[in-house]
């Protein structure tokens, strides 16, 4: 057996002196814990360099905010992760950034600390580390992730630079960079419509636990992705008169569809069987786990993808890249069948995909031309048309003589 080298009582040194406010962590650091934190302010062999950092930074630390950098070639890979959630932090308090968006900055935060080293210099960073991190990185995660990680990392070495924390921008070299859009299209081609057919949709739905089903059927009904699901308040549906009013969390716009029938009912059935939230403040949720959380993590782990992937699996339609938000581009494709794009887009609460200055000025689309885009995609899901359908079809027609 190896010999242990983890440190151990016997190994730690004395403090220097009575009242010194360190304590040697077995990390091999001077630490203190302030606000219920540990802080690591440098290692045993260097006492009064630890002591003078935390004298530096403790009326910050005690304060509940990051220190304030004197020396920018201090500047430690992990100075410069706390610094940049802490400001994330804050605009996650006042609604500007998602709590999902700043899970998936923490994760970036964490890979570069542990690929790096939390001690390494800001300034000592060269091309050849974040080539590494690349490399790394592409090795488990596909074109898309890859790419969406790359501008996380290159985001918090900006803000570094923005903030005045460095005195000059990182050079990342020629190899860190987001994959082509040539690239990012031969993925796509390679795995092939991220759709899902009718009659897979149909088997899902007969399958499907109540909430689950429901869920589906929103992904279907208006396009709703995993965030817009699990952040669904029950305010924003009007089970009697059938619609739901609900602006898009991710970009702000606004967000109106009318509801199927089937969509209705399942949307009952879920509230009325919905467990009681853990959290009083989860109960306007429409929603709810089966422990009594939200089906949304403040992390980038998604326990919605995770249960479609178990029923795909379970029905053997499982194909790489079609999950729950496939759905969203379902309706997309067979919604703009209907010809109306503006409508599809306004259902989807995404901008127009030409910017156009009508898309900016537009206040409203008309609740006929929602009707004609969901019922033309109910028309393609089910097979059938009721009254309702038929009443937009012929306003559809009577639109084009």
């Amino acid at each position: 057996m190896g010999k242990n080298t983890k440190k151990t009582l016997v190994d730690k040194p004395l403090k220097p002196y009575e009242g010194f406010p360190l304590f040697p962590h077995l990390s091999g650091q001077w630490a203190k814990k302030i606000r219920g934190r540990l802080f690591y302010f440098g290692t045993w062999n260097d006492p009064d360099a630890a002591l003078k950092r935390y004298l530096d930074e403790r009326d910050a630390l005690h304060a509940g905010r990051p220190p304030r950098v004197t020396n920018v070639e201090s500047l430690t890979v992990r100075d410069l992760a706390n610094r940049f959630l802490a400001t994330k932090k804050t605009l996650v308090g006042t609604g500007e950034l998602s709590s999902r968006t700043f899970a998936e900055y923490h994760a970036a935060c964490e890979r570069i600390v542990e690929a790096f080293g939390r001690a390494r210099l800001v300034e000592d960073l060269a091309a050849e580390d974040f080539e590494q991190l690349r490399r790394s990185m592409a090795k488990t995660w596909g074109v898309v992730r890859l790419g969406n990680e790359i501008q996380r990392v290159r985001s918090i070495f900006k803000y570094a630079f923005d903030q005045g924390l460095i005195d000059k921008p990182i050079r990342y070299g020629q190899v860190f960079r987001r994959p082509t859009r040539k690239t990012l299209r031969k993925a796509r081609n390679a795995k092939g419509p991220r759709v899902f057919e009718a009659d897979e949709i149909r088997v899902m739905l007969n399958a499907a636990n109540v909430q689950i089903k429901a869920m589906i059927l929103l992904g279907i009904n208006c396009a709703f992705g995993n965030a817009d699901v699990a952040a669904l308040p029950q305010r924003a549906i009007d089970l009697n008169g059938g619609w739901i009013a609900y602006p898009r969390s991710k970009t702000g716009m606004e967000r109106r569809c009318p509801l199927w029938n089937e969509t209705i009912t399942a949307l009952r059935k879920a509230i009325a069987s919905r467990p009681a939230p853990k959290d009083e403040e989860d109960n306007r949720l429409v929603f709810i786990t089966q422990r009594g959380l939200r089906w949304m993590k403040d992390s980038p782990d998604n326990p919605i993808s995770k249960e479609i992937a178990k029923l795909v699996k379970s029905l053997g339609i499982w194909r790489h890249g079609v999950n729950f938000y496939a759905l969203r581009h379902t309706f997309a494709t067979i919604g703009g069948e209907s010809l109306d794009q503006v409508a599809v887009d306004f259902i989807m609460g995404r901008s127009p995909v030409n910017s156009d200055m009508a898309g900016k000025y537009r206040e409203r689309v008309a609740d006929w031309r929602l009707k004609v885009v969901t019922n033309h995609v109910h028309q393609w899901l089910f097979g059938s048309n009721s009254a309702e359908e038929e009443v937009g079809n012929q306003k559809t027609a009577r639109r084009h003589t």
